[in-house]
């Protein structure tokens, strides 16, 4: 009880601290977004009075202090991080001083729901899967199932939930789309079961609603002190951790069941019938390799090939449709890049075309508007690291142990000495060459899929599976921003829409 009403006092006292620190800034009228240093509290007051536009707010801090800033939290809560975007820093985080910035224990315990799995794993174990994911993604027959799931998605889920709401002339919610969308894709391709949840009636999934809830907690665990959200994790108290607890009972359960369902009918099969699905390519390798079956390893497994696949694409479309709604010339620009890959389809029928990988791989526009959209909205908007030897960063400021470094890739596409006078804007032709041919920019530059040997696997996977839907979506339909919908950051760990994205969709109508 004492333990409870000191905390219940630190809580009370650290908003008192952000109320006045909000008072500062409104009627002293200071020009900088630099949080103040306070006393015991250091700078968490700022964080918390600013925690609604987190993003932004680090964008303007590393605007002023050239792209790299060191934070400091409460007294002895273990809050100090260097806040980066600098592209030697990242070169030299990532890729030079690799073995210097392991995941470590601390990243470990904040992302626990991934458990041992490869985004939480280091040293040999990380080696370890790592090569045999490669194995795995790399494969003609992984790549020739993914786009054809894809395409059979985006046939028979996304074109006619589509048409339908064509008919109803009824707003909705096209990130809702996208990420019931690439949840099937994702849970198709990880476990080979379509739990159908793009549909018209858009249908509650326990597990879908589980993944949002444990994305929110994992970013509030990076804004509040260590011990803090240990001791409510611990005890159960809190909203947010509650909901953690509940999301992580309910997505273990579904997995288990699929695990369950896996083994149930490898048992049942002949010895030469295969599946190509994650989940059955892990437990065929396994028997391979005379290894015993794990099943945390299989769960860990699993829900990381989730997180990755699903959150991320979902809310890559969503600022992609978001942001071609804001430049029509570029959306223009996509269709007549669209129609020198397929023939004109006959508007008096209700059919609808879609695209072949062959085709899809040689559209340059649309590939570079897709890249364009990650730069200045990555789905997984910072990175954490924490150095196991003290070192000075190139930038020259110095990490000791402890220390997290977080690195703002929302910041990143901001910053006039990385991309130019125009980082802002939204245009494609940066990503272009003078000959038409795609533009190499670094991983370092542009790391919305990571850097270094921790570069992401299913980079391919990703682009196949966005330039499918949205390639039959600007074909076929339009996509109408709701006028006066608000549409900002959530605060979460994968790059959300706060309100989602409200849109009319309509059939496209025939060139005269």
């Amino acid at each position: 009880m004492a333990l409870l009403q000191l905390w219940s006092e630190f809580v009370v006292s650290l908003l008192c601290l952000a109320l006045f620190y909000c008072y500062y800034r409104i009627f002293f009228k200071n020009p900088t977004s630099m949080p103040v240093n306070w006393p015991v509290a250091g700078m968490l007051p700022g964080l918390l009075a600013n925690l609604h536009r987190l993003h932004d707010w680090a964008t303007d801090i590393l605007q002023e202090t050239g792209c790299t800033f060191s934070f400091r939290g409460p007294w002895f809560m273990g809050m100090d991080y260097v806040i980066t975007c600098d592209p030697a820093n990242l070169q030299h985080v990532f890729n030079a001083n690799f073995s210097n910035y392991p995941k470590g224990d601390e990243f470990a315990e904040i992302f626990d729901i991934l458990g041992d799995g490869i985004f939480n794993a280091d040293g040999e174990l990380w080696k370890r899967q790592r090569a045999k994911a490669h194995g795995l993604f790399s494969g003609r027959s992984f790549r020739s199932f993914v786009f054809a799931a894809s395409r059979d998605k985006a046939e028979k889920g996304l074109l006619p939930l589509l048409d339908e709401l064509t008919r109803r002339d009824e707003e909705v919610d096209l990130q809702d789309v996208f990420l019931r969308l690439t949840f099937d894709m994702t849970t198709y391709l990880v476990f080979g079961v379509d739990l159908c949840c793009l549909a018209i009636d858009f249908p509650t999934v326990p597990f879908a609603r589980a993944m949002d809830d444990a994305m929110e907690t994992l970013l509030l665990r990076h804004a509040v002190p260590h011990a803090w959200w240990k001791w409510m994790r611990r005890f159960r108290v809190g909203a947010v951790e509650r909901r953690m607890a509940a999301a992580w009972k309910e997505i273990d359960g579904f997995i288990s069941e699929c695990v369950a369902e896996k083994k149930k009918k490898k048992k049942n099969s002949n010895n030469d019938q295969t599946n190509t699905d994650l989940l059955s390519s892990y437990m065929n390798d396994d028997d391979q390799e005379g290894a015993a079956l794990h099943h945390k390893f299989l769960r860990d497994t699993a829900m990381n090939f989730m997180l990755a696949g699903r959150d991320t694409t979902g809310a890559a479309l969503s600022w992609f449709f978001w942001l071609l709604s804001k430049n029509p010339s570029a959306e223009a620009k996509i269709l007549e890049e669209l129609k020198t890959i397929s023939p004109e389809k006959d508007r008096s029928s209700s059919a609808t075309v879609l695209f072949e990988a062959e085709g899809l791989g040689k559209m340059v526009y649309l590939h570079a508007a897709l890249c364009e959209a990650l730069r200045l909205f990555p789905p997984v908007p910072f990175e954490h690291k924490a150095p196991v030897l003290p070192e000075t960063l190139p930038s020259g400021q110095r990490v000791e142990r402890g220390t997290r470094v977080l690195v703002s890739l929302f910041s990143i596409g901001r910053m006039e000495g990385v991309w130019g006078k125009d980082c802002c804007e939204f245009r494609p032709e940066r990503w272009i060459s003078e000959k038409g041919r795609l533009r190499y920019e670094p991983s370092y530059k542009f790391m919305s899929f990571n850097s270094g040997p921790r570069a992401c696997l299913g980079k391919e996977v990703a682009f196949t599976q966005m330039k499918v839907a949205a390639a039959a979506m600007l074909y076929n339909f339009q996509v109408e921003a709701v006028e006066g919908h608000v549409v900002e950051p959530k605060l979460s760990i994968i790059l959300h829409m706060k309100n989602g994205f409200q849109v009319r969709i309509k059939r496209r109508c025939a060139s005269p």
